[in-house]
């Protein structure tokens, strides 16, 4: 691996439910054919909707790849714009998996706090994203929907250190195209990568100074 590069890990999800086919991993796949520049090491994968997958597949991620940041992008049936979430919720786990199970505690992290933001300023990006003129519509929630979405959120924000976003997109269609799902994500995560590099510039400055 090239150690100049920085390294991303961004994940979509299988299908559940009436989403037959996951618009998240849709966008996801046109991501990876774009890229993120010649500087960054894109990584994908389609996570399980399933909770125990997730706590093997979160770490396991983290440990092989060591990545800057970790975004993951979910399907909201009830999204019309791309929406950028900025917690993770530890309590309140009661819907079935694809498996047919709920964690018994309903909560992610066992003595964890109830609530984990991204280092990410998704106002800040948005914001951003917004004035580009990119043509989709882009906002943020500060809830991300207690099923596996904001359980791999809130686990991935929790063994990062805030390393994480989280990404709803609406259905194929609905409306938008996976491609102009997959340039959101494109513009988006660039978006956050740059203000990752801009805050640690400024802690090396005061280091420095």
């Amino acid at each position: 691996m090239d150690n100049s590069k920085q390294t991303v890990v961004v994940t979509g999800f299988e299908p559940f439910g009436e989403h037959t086919i996951n618009a998240s991993w849709v966008a996801v796949q046109e991501l990876k054919k774009l890229g993120l520049g010649k500087d960054i090491d894109l990584h994908v994968y389609e996570v399980p909707v399933d909770y125990q997958a997730v706590q093997c597949l979160i770490p396991s991620l983290l440990k092989q790849y060591h990545p800057q940041l970790v975004v993951h992008v979910g399907v909201s049936g009830m999204a019309t714009t791309v929406t950028l979430e900025k917690c993770g919720r530890n309590h309140g786990y009661k819907g079935l998996d694809n498996s047919r199970f709920c964690p018994h505690s309903q909560c992610c992290i066992e003595g964890g706090p109830d609530c984990i933001d991204s280092v990410i300023d998704m106002e800040s990006v948005c914001k951003r994203v917004t004035a580009s003129g990119l043509g989709v519509a882009v906002s943020v929630s500060q809830d991300a929907g207690r099923y596996l979405c904001d359980f791999t959120y809130y686990t991935s924000l929790y063994l990062s250190h805030g390393h994480s976003a989280f990404i709803h997109v609406p259905p194929i269609e609905k409306p938008y195209s996976g491609v102009d799902l997959g340039r959101a994500l494109q513009a988006i995560i660039q978006g956050m990568l740059n203000m990752l590099d801009q805050t640690e510039e400024k802690i090396h400055c005061q280091r420095v100074h």
